[in-house]
């Protein structure tokens, strides 16, 4: 197995650059002395913003891509048959996945903070890194957004923390190395992947079997497959959450008019200073306490935690405001399975609005079909329901799964639906059914903010 630190000087060639994480690795790996190239399949901003920094990107897979490099670095959605691995192969030039990679830049840190779990792992991290530098602290950081307060997806710091989003998907998260677990769920999710919930399980113990004995693992205490979860690690464990068995608590819990809570961070129902947070609902209590426990593990004070997160601004494309157009105010998020897409709908009711529009893209067919059930009622919220074509992302379409199958569901249950295949046919209905005080959220993780950013190029005159 190749190590990067082997490569130092050298040129590593990334295929699929363009992705959130590989483009934040592209960064670092610039930034450790070597020279980076890369390709992807469509321009993006990220590529873009690759380019700018001097990493040549090439549009498009091809074999010659790959001709001169000492090392390929793949992401897990790209397959051994793409040009760019075979040629490789063809060549003998190692390659490496996007994971092993990340695992071994985090090597040899005293604190490895691996943030994990089914939903809220990018604002968790994003939350630590923030209070880690108000702190004084020197983090180096790698999330899997884009978050302003670091000036992107990572941070090169010193050799003392790491804080990184450990994603399950793919079992990615087994070649990490951490010191410092926290997972803030376990859900039900990436099943194209998985069997079902009882081999995620699986898959999160043998993650938590990776901290060293001196390691912590901090967990969700009001989620009951966590709970069982810290019951069978060896290590130090810490809980959080709303219940009263957790260690830590909010105390003194009021929301204010937009669905942002004040409160008490309270660690065995002693409170111990008061944060006011900028970001909207539940989940982000949540995941300030999460931040919480994490960041005293390593020495911060509540009081530091809670000045920065009294100032917290959530990573782009989570519960996003983009801009109001015909007076009409446009957010976008990240949320592609039906808990978050759920989250993200209550964080928008909790808005100043008069109705409420949901503009969902279903993300991969797998993920459709095994959860169709909780797609069916996870946007009951809204007032209208907007659904396009299904964006395939890593996967083929297997023909018997569709968009409108989803919209015949929801039909069903009376709530007003429409399928809008295409960003023009969902930006014709919005503009020909809107109103002045309307509320549009646009919701996956594929390429839906595109649809924001497409509306508010057109503006308030634009017309089909």
């Amino acid at each position: 197995m190749p190590h990067i630190q082997d490569y130092q000087g050298k040129r590593a060639h990334m295929i699929g650059i363009g992705g959130s994480s590989m483009s934040g690795l592209a960064g670092m790996l610039k930034k450790a002395g070597l020279t980076v190239t890369g390709s992807d399949s469509a321009s993006s901003y990220a590529t873009r913003a690759l380019q700018e920094q001097g990493i040549e990107v090439h549009i498009g897979h091809h074999a010659e891509n790959v001709h001169g490099a000492d090392l390929v670095i793949y992401s897990a959605a790209i397959s051994a048959e793409n040009p760019e691995r075979a040629e490789a192969a063809r060549l003998h030039i190692p390659q490496m996945e996007r994971a092993t990679l990340l695992g071994q830049l985090m090597e040899g840190y005293n604190h490895a903070i691996n943030v994990c779990g089914t939903h809220g792992k990018t604002t968790t991290t994003s939350m630590i890194a923030e209070v880690l530098l108000d702190a004084g602290l020197d983090p180096t950081v790698h999330i899997g957004g884009q978050l302003d307060y670091i000036g992107g997806s990572t941070r090169v710091g010193g050799h003392e923390t790491f804080v990184v989003e450990a994603c399950e998907f793919n079992a990615s998260f087994l070649q990490f190395h951490p010191s410092i677990a926290v997972v803030t769920n376990i859900e039900e999710d990436h099943l194209d992947f998985y069997r079902d919930l009882d081999d995620i399980c699986h898959a999160f113990d043998r993650f938590f079997a990776l901290l060293p004995q001196d390691g912590v693992c901090i967990g969700n205490g009001d989620d009951p497959c966590v709970v069982r979860a810290l019951e069978r690690v060896s290590v130090k464990t810490v809980t959080y959450g709303m219940g009263e068995s957790c260690q830590w608590r909010p105390m003194n819990l009021a929301y204010n008019e937009t669905g942002c809570a004040g409160f008490d961070f309270a660690f065995e129902g002693k409170p111990l200073a008061h944060v006011q947070l900028q970001v909207p609902g539940e989940f982000n209590v949540m995941h300030a306490l999460a931040t919480m426990a994490a960041c005293a593990e390593v020495g911060v004070s509540a009081e530091v935690v809670a000045k920065s997160m009294s100032a917290f601004a959530a990573p782009h494309r989570r519960f996003e405001y983009t801009g109001t157009v015909c007076g009409v105010k446009l957010y976008t998020d990240y949320g592609h399975n039906p808990a978050e897409m759920q989250n993200a709908l209550e964080n928008a009711s909790c808005q100043p609005h008069k109705r409420l529009f949901a503009v969902m893209q279903p993300h991969t067919y797998s993920r459709v079909k095994t959860l169709f059930k909780d797609y069916i009622h996870c946007c009951d919220i809204a007032d209208e329901i907007l659904i396009t074509d299904i964006f395939a992302a890593r996967e083929k379409d297997p023909g018997d799964i569709h968009a409108t199958m989803l919209v015949d569901a929801i039909a069903k249950t009376g709530h007003a639906v429409v399928y809008t295949p295409t960003f023009d046919d969902a930006e014709k209905y919005l503009r020909e059914n809107w109103q002045d005080g309307d509320l549009v959220i646009t919701m996956s993780c594929g390429d839906i903010h595109l649809l924001n950013a497409q509306i508010q190029k057109h503006g308030d005159t634009f017309t089909f």
